[in-house]
């Protein structure tokens, strides 16, 4: 299909399934354009600025690789009957949308829900993509329909990392993508070769790029006529020649250890910009091209946005779960557990994270299926928590931020203050917690600093914010979806009420 290095010739294990050791070891070949700090980056795998990140994502590969779990993370694939990671299943029944679930709890559980684009996240999109291969079928033909079939079985088989880069760069928001200065400003069509497109221009948000086999670019935002070169979705290797990845600085690169920044050290995934120069993508990695109402129904005629965020979502209950644990920690630590007005916002900040874990459920217990027999989540429980997670979780995390005090402040400038005997004996005496040894509370609060306060933490803020769009885009989903029928029905049977 292309040059890329196949992670199937990487893999050791006699069932196929891709370990972490496999991933590091394709992750470290230099064949990929990585730009960080003015240098090309080769050896992704081994770069302090990605070492940390990628361990982190090797660790979700060895948790699905081990057989003690291989009912919770895999499934038998279609094709070869060999074990695949539960995520590009097609989910069928309200029990394939639970067990996928599970499969992705787990990976979750082992990033503390701070990692959003691992390899579950875009293979969730694939997989709705693939549910209603039909639309690509009748939209664009059925040879680009066998295309993203083939597509999702390559994809699955493998257990392939693909990212996307579905945004176009933020320039001129005011004008399409054809009446930018320059018509290649966002990722556009060149013209077409026997080979395949030819591609030139560039494509944000790709979150875990650095790491990943694969990156999808296409594009989310709504397409006008005039932008027909722009409407295309493609897979593209890594190490495509002219293919560039330009990653925002990396937290880690300040994580002078793991004590003093235990998260940003570990779970920076990364975002960047793309850069297309003229890459060369062949017909059989193209999904689709020139064709605007495909671009756009991709998401929305596809069980694709819903199961993507349902992954999200996951991730984020998750998030909150440990949020919710480290600030119960830091109550604890410091004696204030105890007061009652503090258990009282801690249990207001507990409701909330009910609220999102419960409707997590909801989008399972709602589903429906369509006429296929593809089960859908529950869109109106999937969109309304989603409309609310940009107020919840900065309202939490202020919560958290109030309940700590100075705690998270003052603390020791770096663990080499605990080697110098003079300096750990004032810290043992002046900032101890009854019960608590003195590095233990340390180590705690600055964990609960890196979630809350730190630039990584910043990071994550902004993240959870806009993941899924801006917010008035997700209330306009919200509000095609909530049942107005319904609700309409109420009113006019109040109205109708005899004297």
């Amino acid at each position: 299909m292309d040059t890329h290095v196949s992670s199937t010739s990487l893999n050791a294990g006699a069932d196929g399934m891709r370990t972490g050791a496999d991933y590091l070891r394709m992750l470290s070949q230099p064949d990929r354009n990585v730009y960080q700090n003015g240098e090309l980056v080769r050896d992704v795998a081994n770069h302090p600025s990605y070492r940390g990140a990628a361990q982190s994502i090797a660790r979700l590969y060895d948790i699905a690789a081990d057989p003690a779990l291989r009912d919770v993370m895999c499934f038998p694939s279609p094709d070869t009957g060999k074990p695949v990671l539960r995520c590009f299943q097609i989910p069928k029944t309200p029990q394939d949308l639970a067990a996928r679930r599970g499969m992705i709890s787990h990976w979750t559980e082992s990033t503390f829900g701070l990692m959003g684009r691992t390899p579950d996240h875009v293979g969730s999109f694939l997989t709705g993509f693939a549910a209603k291969a039909s639309v690509f079928d009748e939209l664009a033909g059925k040879q680009w329909g066998d295309n993203l079939r083939g597509w999702h079985a390559k994809a699955r088989d493998e257990h392939l990392y693909i990212s996307y880069a579905i945004v176009p760069p933020q320039i001129d928001r005011s004008k399409l993508s054809h009446q930018q200065s320059d018509p290649y400003l966002h990722a556009g069509v060149v013209r077409e070769t026997d080979a395949g497109l030819i591609i030139r221009g560039a494509q944000q948000l790709a979150t875990g790029a650095v790491f990943s086999d694969y990156v999808y670019v296409s594009c989310i935002h709504p397409l006008q006529p005039g932008d027909e070169a722009y409407a295309f979705g493609v897979m593209v290797p890594v190490n495509a020649q002219g293919f560039k990845i330009y990653a925002r600085r990396s937290y880690a690169d300040a994580a002078n250890s793991s004590f003093d920044y235990p998260l940003s050290s570990r779970f920076d995934e990364m975002d960047a910009l793309v850069v297309m120069n003229d890459v060369l993508v062949p017909w059989e990695n193209v999904l689709f091209h020139n064709n605007i109402a495909l671009c756009r129904d991709q998401w929305w005629k596809t069980p694709a946005h819903a199961l993507g965020n349902h992954q999200a979502q996951t991730r984020w209950s998750t998030k909150l779960r440990f949020l919710m644990g480290l600030t119960k920690r830091m109550c604890e630590i410091t004696g204030s557990i105890k007061i009652p007005p503090v258990i009282g916002q801690i249990g207001e900040m507990a409701a909330y994270a009910a609220i999102v874990e419960n409707m997590l459920l909801a989008q399972e217990f709602g589903a429906t299926a369509d006429d296929e027999g593809v089960l859908w989540p529950s869109r109106a429980a999937l969109y309304s928590v989603m409309s609310l997670q940009t107020d919840l979780n900065p309202k939490l995390l202020n919560m958290a931020r109030e309940l700590a005090g100075g705690s998270m402040i003052m603390l020791p400038s770096s663990v080499a203050d605990f080697e110098n005997p003079e300096i750990a004996a004032d810290l043992e005496h002046y900032i101890c917690s009854p019960g608590i040894p003195v590095r233990e509370r340390v180590a705690t609060l600055k964990l609960a600093w890196d979630l809350i306060g730190s630039e990584f933490a910043g990071r994550h803020e902004q993240y959870e914010k806009f993941y899924g769009g801006a917010s008035f885009l997700i209330k306009q989903n919200m509000f095609r979806t909530y049942d107005f029928n319904r609700a309409s029905a109420l009113v006019d049977q109040a109205l109708a009420l005899k004297d």
